[in-house]
C-alpha cells in the first residue's frame, strides 16, 4: 500500500497545501490502490480516473488562495444513490443503470468547492434497502476483514473502500444506520448528523413518504477529525431540502460532561466483546473528566417500534412493480418487515404524535446525560445474505438494528467509532447526543479514538 493511502483527508490536504506532495501524486496513488484492491472487495463501481487527474492538475496549478481550501486536492468517493454529475444515480438496480444526472448533489458540490476531487462511485444494496451490500447491477461488496461476512449496508461500498485505503473520505446516507452499519462492520468512523443539518437533494426524488424525514446524508472516514471537517463542509441550508437548516457545529461545551453507558438492549443479548468495548469507552471518557454511569435511555422498545412502523407505513406499495426492478429476496424482506411491524392497525397521526413524545423525553434524558455510549450493532457482523434468508432474514435485520433506530426516528446525531480488532473483526461503539449537538458526539469520539488502536486501512483478508 502506498504510504499516501494511509493518510487521512486532512493529512493529505496538509501535504498538498505545503507542496510536499502534488495533488496528482495523491490521485495517482489512490487510483493505483483501486486497481490493486477493488477486484477483491468490489466496493467501487465506477472509477473517475480521467476527471480526477484533470482536477488534480488544476489543483496543482491553483492560486495560493485556492490552495487554502480545507480539502484542496484530496480525493473522495460517493455512494451510488447520491447525485454526481455525469454519472448515473443507479440506486443499485439495473433499471437505473443509465440514470445519468447533470447536476451534483449539494453535498457533492460543496465538497468540490472545498477542493476535494471525486475519484469513484461506491456500491450499495438494491434501493439502499438492506444492511448487507449486494445487487443485481454491480454484485456483492466483500468485507475486507472476512469476505464471508457482510460489510454492512447500505453504504457498504464506502465502508470497504475507506477501510482498504482506496479512499480517505466518502459520502453516504442513513435512514436505518446506513453509514453507521458499514462503519462498524469495516472498522471505520461515520456520523449520521442531526436530521436537517445536511441537505438531502436528488434529481430523481423517490416517493419515500414520511420515512424520508428519517433520512440524512453523512460523511464516512477513518478518523473523527476527518468527519468533523467534512461535516462542516456539507452542512447548511439548501432550498432543495425544505427541512435543512443553517445551524452551528460549535457550541459551548457543558461544564459538567457525563456519559450514560448502555450495556443492555431489550429483546437481545449483546456480544461479550461489545459490552467490553462500551465499558472501555466509559473508562476512557472518565479519564477525560466525564461522569460515567450505566443508564437506560427512555422506552427503547417503543422507539424501535415507532421507527419500524413509520419506515414501513403503507406497505411496499405495488408488489409486482417492485418485483420488476428488485430481487425476490429484497421484496420478501420488505414484506416480512412490514408484516412484523403492522400486526395491529395504526394511523400516521398516531405515529407522529408518539414520535413527538419520544423526542421530548429523550431530550429530557440528554439534559442530564451529555452523551450516550452503546452498541452500534447488537450482534457481530453476520454471514453474507443472512438478512434475506426466507425464514430468519427479517429477524436478523431487525434485531441487529435495535440501537440504530433511535438515531433515525428521533433525528438525533449518531457517531460510530472504531475501537480496535477482536478475533480478527473490528470492534466499535456508537455515541448519541441531543438534537444538533453533533459536536458532543464528535468530542466524545475523539477522546475514545485517541486511546485505541485504529484498525484500518488494511489489505483485504481471506478469499471469496
Amino acid at each position: 500500500m502506498h504510504e499516501l493511502c494511509r493518510y487521512g483527508a486532512l493529512e493529505l490536504a496538509h501535504v498538498v497545501r505545503t507542496g510536499d506532495v502534488s495533488s496528482r501524486e495523491v490521485i495517482e496513488a489512490y487510483l493505483a490502490r483501486i486497481d490493486e484492491v477493488n477486484p477483491s472487495v468490489n466496493a467501487i463501481t465506477r472509477t473517475l480516473a480521467d476527471e480526477a487527474l484533470a482536477a488534480a492538475d488544476r489543483a496543482d496549478a491553483a492560486s495560493a488562495e485556492e490552495r487554502a481550501r480545507p480539502l484542496h486536492g484530496v480525493p473522495f468517493t460517493i455512494k451510488e444513490n447520491i447525485d454526481y454529475a455525469g454519472t448515473p444515480t443507479t440506486n443499485g438496480i439495473p433499471a437505473l443503470a443509465e440514470a445519468y444526472v447533470e447536476v451534483d448533489s449539494p453535498i457533492v458540490a460543496r465538497m468540490k468547492a472545498a477542493g476535494a476531487i471525486g475519484i469513484g462511485r461506491t456500491n450499495l444494496p438494491e434501493l439502499g434497502s438492506r444492511i448487507d451490500t449486494d445487487n443485481p447491477l454491480h454484485g456483492r461488496t466483500f468485507n475486507p476483514f472476512d469476505p464471508q461476512l457482510t460489510p454492512g449496508g447500505s453504504s457498504g461500498g464506502e465502508g470497504a473502500a475507506i477501510a482498504t485505503g482506496m479512499s480517505p473520505l466518502g459520502l453516504g446516507n442513513d435512514i436505518g444506520g446506513s453509514v453507521r452499519n458499514p462503519a462498524y462492520c469495516c472498522g471505520i468512523a461515520a456520523i449520521k448528523p442531526t436530521v436537517g443539518r445536511v441537505p438531502w437533494v436528488t434529481q430523481n426524488d423517490p416517493d419515500g413518504g414520511i420515512a424520508l424525514e428519517f433520512l440524512t446524508d453523512g460523511p464516512m472516514a477513518r478518523s473523527v477529525a476527518d468527519l468533523r471537517a467534512a461535516l462542516r463542509i456539507i452542512a447548511g441550508r439548501h432550498p432543495g431540502d425544505p427541512k435543512s437548516v443553517d445551524v452551528s457545529l460549535t457550541y459551548p461545551v457543558p461544564e459538567r460532561l457525563s456519559a450514560a453507558l448502555v450495556t443492555e438492549i431489550p429483546g437481545v443479548d449483546l456480544p461479550e466483546v461489545t459490552v467490553r468495548e462500551i465499558e472501555r469507552a466509559g473508562e476512557i471518557l472518565r479519564d477525560h473528566g466525564f461522569d460515567v454511569r450505566h443508564a437506560q435511555p427512555p422506552e427503547l422498545e417503543t422507539v424501535f417500534d415507532v421507527w419500524g412502523k413509520t419506515l414501513t407505513f403503507g406497505g411496499i406499495g405495488d408488489r409486482e412493480g417492485l418485483a420488476a426492478i428488485a430481487s425476490n429476496g429484497l421484496v420478501n424482506l420488505m414484506s416480512a418487515t412490514h408484516e412484523h411491524f403492522h400486526q395491529t392497525p395504526i394511523t400516521l397521526d398516531e405515529l407522529l404524535t408518539e414520535r413527538r413524545r419520544l423526542r421530548r423525553i429523550w431530550s429530557e434524558f440528554f439534559a442530564s446525560n451529555t452523551v450516550v455510549i452503546g452498541p452500534t450493532w447488537t450482534r457481530l457482523p453476520f454471514p453474507c445474505d443472512a438478512d434475506i434468508d426466507p425464514e430468519t432474514g427479517a429477524n436478523v435485520m431487525l434485531d441487529t438494528l435495535r440501537f440504530i433506530a433511535p438515531g433515525n426516528v428521533l433525528g438525533i446525531p449518531g457517531l460510530a467509532v472504531p475501537t480496535g480488532v477482536d478475533a480478527g473483526l473490528p470492534t466499535g461503539v456508537q455515541i448519541y447526543a441531543d438534537l444538533f449537538r453533533d459536536d458532543l458526539c464528535l468530542l466524545a469520539g475523539e477522546c475514545i479514538e485517541r486511546a485505541v488502536d485504529t484498525p484500518t486501512p488494511i489489505d483485504p483478508r481471506g478469499s471469496r
